[in-house]
């Protein structure tokens, strides 16, 4: 054996690195100047200019870092590039530094740097709703509750109001801590159904539970009259499967009611969406629509705090984009919001893993497991009991702390 035993260490956080500087006995000083430069990221940077990337460029290897260009930008051959930047969070930090004074809107791309490098080591701490402020300082347990005759996975078990209110009596003692309640099935393929439909099937439930619950109730539709018709009775949150892109209106309710707000990314109708999953830059392409989504809010004047972002995993994807979602997650955290994950019983695992949709339970835990490590701080799940398990242990390992019992 070797007498200088060797060994790589994965540092992902900050409190890794400075765990680690301290088993060796590193002066607190000297943790405080280290531990950024164990943190190694690559940031990319969509567009720029020629003369802003090459200037990126020199300020990274002066650094000794690197940024990654397209073949042409040191001639300024072409009209735009793409940039990755290839450096420890210290010297990105630096780098910010560097071109506050420059010209060409560098100052602009600096800040906004400094925001995405803040974001990546500070999540939200909480998630407000028109009811009460949801804390994040453990995933929270979105309970599925579908009101539907032909939801892909529990389809007509819960079209009766009150086995519906039972069912979601029944998930707040399992552990959940949002209801989601749903009256039109958005599996690939389904049609729309009238307002007047969903809100016959969707109002009653939440008026039955309205008080009777600790938890929030959260409304899963895009139209604006049964978003509205759900607030008044009783809801405090909406989940909108096209990000306030289906009805101009919607965001107009969120803002008026107070409502905590899910964004969530799609192309097309569920009917079509499917049809549509060809992408040359798959987080890319759902992050900046998601963007759009956050501009739409903020127009209507929803604030930052009562918006949570879904980039819609089996929503106008094929089963290996849902995958590369999953190992890519953490990615959407640079959106400096609460990021939802709703993999459950979905078709993907099932593909995967050969299973029907019955059989995916398994399937789902190591996708909730994966999503809580990837950044994820709302899970949205069928078995509230199961995923709570493993959502809370997948958090203990990914933070080092163990969770109290609540």
């Amino acid at each position: 054996m070797s007498g200088y035993p060797a060994r790589t260490l994965h540092i992902a956080t900050p409190l890794d690195a400075e765990q680690e500087l301290q088993r060796i006995g590193v002066d607190p000083v000297g943790i405080a100047m280290m531990a950024a430069k164990m943190l190694t990221r690559c940031v990319k940077l969509t567009g720029l200019q020629c003369r802003q990337a090459n200037i990126l460029k020199q300020e990274m290897l002066a650094l000794g870092g690197d940024a990654a260009v397209a073949r042409g930008t040191v001639a300024c051959s072409i009209d735009k590039t793409d940039v990755i930047l290839i450096g420890t969070d210290k010297q990105l930090h630096t780098l910010c530094g560097k071109l506050a004074p420059q010209p060409f809107g560098l100052p602009a791309l600096a800040a906004e740097l400094k925001q995405v490098l803040t974001f990546a080591t500070q999540r939200p701490r909480f998630w407000r709703t028109s009811q009460r402020d949801l804390t994040l300082e453990r995933p929270l347990i979105m309970g599925i509750l579908n009101v539907t005759p032909d939801s892909f996975s529990d389809g007509n078990l819960y079209s009766d109001p009150q086995r519906a209110i039972d069912r979601a009596l029944e998930m707040v003692a399992e552990g959940a801590d949002i209801i989601d309640i749903g009256g039109e099935s958005t599996r690939p393929g389904s049609a729309s159904v009238p307002a007047e439909d969903e809100l016959k099937r969707v109002i009653p439930v939440i008026a039955g539970l309205a008080g009777r619950t600790p938890c929030p109730i959260s409304v899963d539709t895009w139209k604006s009259p049964v978003a509205q018709a759900a607030m008044d009775a009783g809801a405090a949150i909406i989940n909108d499967i096209s990000g306030f892109t289906f009805d101009p209106q919607m965001a107009a309710v969120a803002a008026r009611t107070g409502a905590g707000v899910v964004l969530m990314h799609t192309r097309g109708t569920p009917h079509s969406m499917q049809d549509d999953t060809v992408y040359a830059d798959l987080i890319g392409e759902v992050i900046h629509s998601l963007r759009r989504s956050l501009a739409l809010a903020g127009e209507s004047g929803i604030e930052q705090e009562r918006i949570a972002v879904d980039p819609g995993i089996g929503f106008a994807k094929t089963a290996a984009q849902n995958l590369e979602i999953l190992r890519r997650l953490r990615e959407f955290t640079s959106i400096g919001l609460p990021l939802l994950a709703g993999t459950s019983r979905k078709s993907f695992i099932g593909k995967t893993l050969n299973r029907d949709t019955g059989q995916r339970t398994l399937g789902t835990a190591a996708t909730v497991a994966l999503a809580v490590q990837g950044g994820a701080d709302i899970l949205r799940v069928h078995d509230v009991r199961e995923m709570r398990d493993v959502a809370e242990m997948a958090h203990a390992i990914t933070t080092g702390h163990a969770i109290e019992s609540i």
